[in-house]
């Protein structure tokens, strides 16, 4: 016997049912209130964490002022409490991702540590997304297409009903004399998710039938696929992570030696996982500036910017930049209080301990020709010390100084490569993303 809607939906959810609460993101449309009735009709008779509806309001037409309050009247019938939110939708070259991303926002402040975010997304959208990629050339990853899980704040994505048919969700819906809400927008096939929707798919159905089913596996087969490609990234990753002298610096960083060991193929899916996190990722005809990364001189230091940060090469090893540490500024900063922490725009700390100097006390940074008085080996050439100690040369313009008037007293020590200018006190640097400083 077929299980029903309802039990199927408590089986996929189960490993969830122990969270803090359960979100349900609550459009108003079918998918959503299917799924919120389902699930207000479980808690009658299941143990479930508490339900609460969000419902985002985006402002872009005037049938959607009405919908808040139809959400209202629905959430009340089922005893659940309903959230509004309203929300400014930047405008962009894609109203669509606008919209989501201003939607996907509140959703990652609502969701608490724990919680979990549940939305409708059904086999009908997976088959859409799939087709809808296809056609941009997306990648191995992006033709997985959504999954089932994901992280979202400190807690976790759901999409239950990515097994179950849009026709299925109707006939609950009709069974059940359900109310919904049917967007305007959802007809306008300017919308390449509705051309796809009301264009294609109803031909190749005509000719395939189970379109739609198809798809939604072939979405399941390239995410073990994918799954597959991730364990031969972190594989490949390992002796990549080497550790680096500089990690007090705090930022993702990989030797390049064993990765240029990998065939191409290998050395963009290694960077493909490795990046994910950070930013958004390239596609295929930008992957040309991390061969011209790769393959700079020793003495190059190029960068690969991205669209949330550059990746740097220094020597044989890569860094990777947020865009936030753009942010820096160079201007020199007094200390008016050297007994207490200096906050450094952009750049982190500055803390002396010991005897603090005399004098009125500023931190500048390089110029060029600064000289440094190093205890056992006189003055130095602060670029050569720097070239010596081979700190990263993307970091080296933030190396706070301490001066005294015009007079550099001393820089932050590098990891025991110079000594401390003095043994009676000593500065000590906390760069931006660091939890632990250097002295």
């Amino acid at each position: 016997m077929k299980p029903s809607l309802a039990a199927k939906l408590l089986q996929v959810l189960s490993p969830w049912c122990n969270a803090p609460a359960w979100h349900i993101a609550f459009s108003g449309g079918l998918d959503s209130t299917v799924l919120l009735h389902l699930l207000a009709n479980l808690a009658n008779t299941e143990s479930l964490p508490p339900l609460r509806a969000i419902h985002v309001h985006h402002g872009l037409q005037a049938a959607a002022d009405a919908w808040p309050a139809h959400c209202q009247s629905t959430c009340d019938s089922l005893g659940v409490p309903l959230r509004v939110m309203h929300v400014q939708v930047q405008p962009g070259a894609s109203l669509e991702r606008a919209a989501r991303d201003a939607r996907y926002q509140v959703f990652t402040e609502v969701t608490g540590t724990g919680e979990v975010l549940l939305t409708g997304q059904h086999r009908d959208d997976q088959a859409e997304t799939l087709l809808f990629r296809l056609l941009r050339g997306a990648g191995v990853r992006g033709l997985a297409a959504m999954p089932l899980q994901r992280p979202l704040a400190a807690g976790c994505l759901v999409r239950p009903l990515l097994d179950v048919s849009r026709a299925e969700l109707e006939a609950y819906a009709e069974a059940h004399q359900l109310k919904w809400i049917e967007d305007p927008s959802n007809a306008d096939s300017r919308f390449s998710r509705n051309y796809l929707r009301h264009r294609v798919l109803p031909v190749l159905t005509e000719r395939w039938p189970q379109t739609t089913a198809s798809l939604a596996r072939t979405a399941e087969h390239l995410s073990e696929a994918q799954d597959l490609l991730d364990e031969l990234a972190q594989m490949d990753l390992r002796a990549a992570n080497q550790f680096s002298p500089f990690s007090w610096l705090h930022l993702p960083s990989l030797a390049l030696a064993p990765l240029r060991e990998l065939t191409d193929a290998r050395q963009r899916n290694a960077l493909r996982h490795w990046l994910t996190p950070l930013t958004r990722l390239p596609d295929s005809d930008h992957w040309a500036s991390w061969h011209s990364l790769r393959d700079a001189k020793d003495d190059a230091q190029p960068l690969w910017r991205l669209a949330d940060g550059d990746l740097h090469r220094c020597g044989e090893r890569i860094w990777w930049l947020p865009s936030t540490w753009s942010d820096f500024s160079d201007a020199s900063v007094s200390w008016p209080d050297p007994q207490n922490p200096l906050e450094l725009p952009g750049n982190g700390q500055v803390q002396l301990t010991g005897r603090v100097p005399g004098g009125p006390l500023t931190i500048r940074y390089r110029q060029g020709g600064e000289i440094l008085a190093v205890p056992g080996r006189g003055r130095r050439d602060l670029k050569r010390l720097l070239n010596e100690s081979g700190l990263p040369g993307c970091v080296r313009g933030r190396l706070p100084l301490l001066y005294q008037g015009e007079q550099l007293l001393g820089a932050p020590s590098l990891a025991g490569l110079w000594p401390a200018p003095s043994d009676e006190w000593q500065l000590h640097w906390m760069p931006q993303t660091c939890d632990q400083g250097l002295s």
